[in-house]
């Protein structure tokens, strides 16, 4: 295998991470960008893109904080040219199941002249363990909107292993990759997995979007954050037709997806769950 100089932008994310760490170990060159890296990554200043994409083979795209927000457009667009002009040789985009901002977004990468490959995600099951619900699950307490949405949550580390096969072998060239886990479930049915995992009583509370939001205002977190969850919500949980299950993943890894319960009893094990909410601040 020819040893590739591979660009992972939001490289200390969820998927990011964990990408970075597989290419690592399959004896690739990466480089790990983002605002406090060196080189310095900065979706919000193009002026950055040149540095960060020197001299790199391949890269692979994470928009922050989604492909939904304000922006994600041009700033694509300007990195697909600058790649196209830095010589890459092929670019990955992960992006979100049924997000008509991100199927946008999609579009401007497979227009720009690279080879490419586009994942498209569902809701992640780290989102419990190292995300936005974590603090609802050490509360005791999982507050959310749309309690009839059946979802087929998608381990981070399936997305990584897809990610990091499509980005080196070109047979994927072109594709569209949906990444999903094995069966669909709701909020309240991952809250008793994860509760049966722990042995600890969590508590699902049904909501409204209205409600969520005002929630997260009296959090303190940015307009920006309260509009991308409610639309995330509102728009991509809203339509069933944005849930079905897909079996990409046995495809291109020639294994089954991770199950949410196979997620829970390894999360459980590592002990984040048995933690108190003030050490997660």
């Amino acid at each position: 295998m020819k040893t590739e100089n591979i660009l992972v932008i939001g490289g200390t994310g969820k998927t990011g991470r964990r990408v970075a760490e597989n290419l690592t170990q399959l004896g690739h060159n990466v480089r790990v960008v983002g605002r406090k890296s060196n080189p310095a990554f900065d979706w919000e200043n193009p002026e950055t893109y040149d540095e960060s994409l020197k001299d790199m083979d391949r890269a692979y795209i994470v928009y922050y904080p989604d492909l939904a927000v304000p922006g994600s457009r041009d700033a694509i667009t300007t990195l697909t040219k600058k790649a196209l002009e830095a010589g890459l040789e092929k670019v990955v985009l992960l992006s979100g199941k049924g997000e008509t901002e991100a199927e946008a977004c999609e579009d401007i990468v497979a227009n720009s002249g690279l080879n490419y490959t586009l994942v498209r995600a569902s809701w992640f099951n780290q989102n419990f363990s190292e995300g936005a619900f974590l603090d609802f699950i050490l509360d005791g307490v999982v507050a959310l909107p749309m309690p009839d949405a059946e979802i087929p949550f998608v381990d981070a580390n399936d997305i990584a292993d897809v990610v990091s096969k499509v980005l080196i072998e070109d047979s994927y060239n072109g594709q569209t990759i949906t990444v999903t886990g094995p069966q669909k479930r709701t909020f309240k049915e991952v809250v008793e997995i994860m509760a049966e995992s722990i042995d600890k009583h969590i508590q699902f509370v049904p909501i409204s979007i209205d409600e969520f939001k005002e929630g997260m205002k009296e959090a303190g977190l940015p307009d920006s954050y309260v509009w991308l969850f409610g639309y995330l919500f509102q728009e991509v949980l809203g339509n069933p037709d944005n849930q079905e299950v897909s079996d990409d993943i046995a495809k291109v890894l020639g294994r089954p997806a991770k199950d949410f319960e196979a997620f829970a009893k390894k999360t459980a094990a590592t002990g984040i769950w048995n933690q108190s909410v003030s050490t997660t601040l």
